[in-house]
């Protein structure tokens, strides 16, 4: 999320496709369908109405209480499973040592829970120790010597989410889709300062990650989807055309980030850069990051990072307004042959604790929460998915 990360600042003051995709399609897991059943999951859906829950259990661990609709105090799991919420999204940092959330055991309790209400699981994999997004893709410190062996650097990449995702499945914590990587518009595992892009190296390193899970999945013998992330469909319209000449296609969905705010795309026409990714590419779409405000009344010492410039003509920053940018993009993406939409945070509310820029939340306005953490209009946006 460059942007989101950028304005977090503000707030503070590859190879060929023999050498990269190492097994051929007789390994291919093929992806996941509506007929796609696992114990504890409801049935896969036509479309996924999805939420981002990475904050969750450091909001409840900060002392945040979820009311639903009627007012009833409610574990935000079940809150937003009853409201038709039918894939959870969940990120992964190496070793954040800064923070004692987004590590695998704080992953583990986020599947956990999303399992025992029936929710399928998308795992995202950031393979760094800290936010990784258009602006930075900054390697894990314990990787940081084999920086220029992209060899060894590869087999890093391999192992770790092939010892991830068997420790998931130890624990019967699989998870139905997996992205290897998040917002791998630039070049991933670089230092803090961005170099020019260089597919031999990238396509490799990507090409590595997407062999675990499907080593993990013809092991385990349970498909898991894959999905490459780009933040902006603009970017992805390029990004796709390069790693698919680099030798990157053995991936099942095409994921990304959609925020009107930062996009060259806006409502009446980011369909056709939906449209053109899926029949191009023959892959799944999802938009796995969206978010709108739903008031411009920021709620704590933390400045909103989606202000006024956010919002779209015809769709105010109110409850029914953020309701209606959710039911219409829904409707783009599925009449583009799109399958999913992702609502990132919606739970962040805020609290007494503090994140990297300042205590609260940053995202206030545009939880699916009012400021005293009840569900309001905007999560019915999730009951179509009960129908």
């Amino acid at each position: 999320m460059k942007n989101i990360m950028l304005l977090f600042l503000v707030l503070m003051v590859c190879c060929s496709s023999s050498e990269g995709d190492q097994y051929g399609q007789d390994n291919h897991v093929p992806p996941l369908d509506a007929d796609t059943k696992d114990d504890g999951i409801k049935d896969f859906p036509d479309f996924f109405y999805g939420a981002d829950l990475s904050y969750v259990n450091e909001m409840l661990d900060c002392g945040a209480v979820f009311k639903d609709n009627a007012n009833l105090t409610k574990d935000p799991y079940t809150i937003f499973s009853e409201a038709g919420t039918n894939l959870v999204r969940v990120r992964l940092w190496h070793n954040p040592e800064w923070t004692n959330y987004s590590d695998v055991q704080d992953v583990k309790k986020t599947i956990s829970r999303a399992r025992d209400e029936g929710m399928a699981v998308l795992l995202d994999f950031h393979y760094s120790d800290t936010w990784a997004d258009p602006a930075k893709q900054i390697i894990p410190e314990a990787w940081k010597s084999e920086l220029h062996n992209k060899e060894a650097l590869g087999e890093l990449l391999y192992q770790y989410t092939y010892e991830v995702l068997q420790n998931l499945k130890n624990e019967d914590l699989l998870p139905e889709m997996v992205q290897v990587g998040n917002e791998i518009n630039p070049m991933i595992l670089q230092e803090k300062e961005l170099k020019p892009m260089d597919w031999h190296r990238n396509a490799y390193l990507i090409n590595k990650g997407i062999q675990a899970v499907r080593d993990i999945s013809l092991e385990t013998e349970q498909e898991i989807g894959v999905m490459l992330h780009i933040a902006q469909p603009e970017n992805a319209l390029w990004w796709f055309e390069q790693a698919n000449n680099n030798g990157i296609t053995d991936y099942d969905w095409i994921g990304l980030s959609y925020y009107p705010l930062w996009s060259d795309y806006q409502l009446n026409n980011v369909g056709d850069a939906f449209k053109k990714l899926i029949t191009t590419y023959k892959k799944r779409l999802m938009v796995v990051e969206t978010a709108y405000p739903f008031t411009m009344v920021n709620n704590d010492p933390a400045n909103n990072i989606l202000d006024e410039n956010a919002l779209i003509s015809g769709y105010p920053a109110t409850e029914q307004g953020q309701l209606d940018y959710l039911n219409s993009l829904q409707s783009i993406i599925e009449n583009a042959g799109g399958e999913g939409l992702v609502y990132w945070e919606p739970a962040w509310v805020s609290t007494g604790c503090s994140t990297l820029w300042g205590q609260g939340s940053h995202w206030d306005n545009a939880t699916l929460f009012d400021h005293d953490n009840r569900a309001h209009l905007g999560m019915t946006f999730y009951n179509a998915a009960l129908k």
